[in-house]
């Protein structure tokens, strides 16, 4: 086995989630896919096995100990990269609809080839998301959106909120200075039909700091969001 169960499991615990044999399996799975397309992929800068149990199993699957995911519940994972928090959430909850969404397709390529390894399904989608933001077929259609992207968060709603169903959420997964973050977002965030229900802050057993920033749907997004991008990146909200 490439990663410490024990580390996995006890982490997982702490945040009142229960991982099972099979899930460990793909977790171990899903390590051995990812150090190893790292070599050829520039995927991660975390490719220490204790390392990428805690700052990206763990911390992908805290979003399940900060909402209720109900089963069969509609995830969209925005600019999910190598696939987090997506994958382990679907390890962790195979029942979720999954869709994961990058504009960069040879990183989409490994996500699905994983996906697939593991036993599981998702929908990949390679596209930038203020397109398919604009898109029918996904626009508010889902329960959770959910980013661990690095914008700001006033620019991220504005990508996020548009998927996100009228009493779904958005959630924020954010490390220090969420605070800060959060009062430069109001405007966005009011503009956009969302309002912010809850912060969940907690550390990692590596003493970093995460938070969840839970901001639910209220009502529509407005036709003209998401803009295109220049326009965004020009005049956040």
């Amino acid at each position: 086995m490439i990663i410490n169960k024990d580390l996995l499991l006890t982490n997982a615990a702490s945040l009142g989630i229960e991982l099972d044999d099979e899930a460990v399996s793909r977790f171990d799975t899903l390590a051995g896919c990812l150090i190893e397309q790292n070599k050829v992929m520039n995927l991660t800068a975390i490719t220490e096995p204790d390392e990428v149990v805690i700052k990206h199993f763990v911390d992908s699957i805290s979003l399940l100990s900060a909402v209720e995911v109900k089963e069969n519940a509609k995830i969209l994972d925005l600019g999910t990269g190598a696939g987090f928090p997506g994958i382990p959430l679907l390890i962790a909850r195979p029942d979720i609809v999954l869709t994961m969404v990058d504009s960069t397709a040879k990183k989409l390529n490994y996500v699905a080839a994983t996906v697939e390894k593991l036993g599981l399904e998702a929908e990949t989608l390679h596209a930038r998301a203020e397109e398919a933001g604009k898109k029918p077929e996904y626009r508010e259609q889902y329960n959770i959106v959910c980013s661990r992207a690095v914008a700001a968060l006033n620019v991220l709603c504005e990508y996020c909120l548009p998927f996100v169903k009228v009493g779904g959420v958005f959630v924020a997964m954010k490390s220090a200075k969420a605070e800060e973050e959060i009062a430069l977002a109001k405007n966005a965030i009011k503009t956009l039909g969302g309002q912010i229900i809850d912060k969940k802050t907690f550390t990692l057993s590596d003493g970093g700091e995460r938070n969840l920033i839970i901001i639910k749907k209220i009502s529509q997004t407005p036709p003209k969001y998401p803009r295109v991008s220049a326009q965004i990146a020009k005049k956040a909200l």
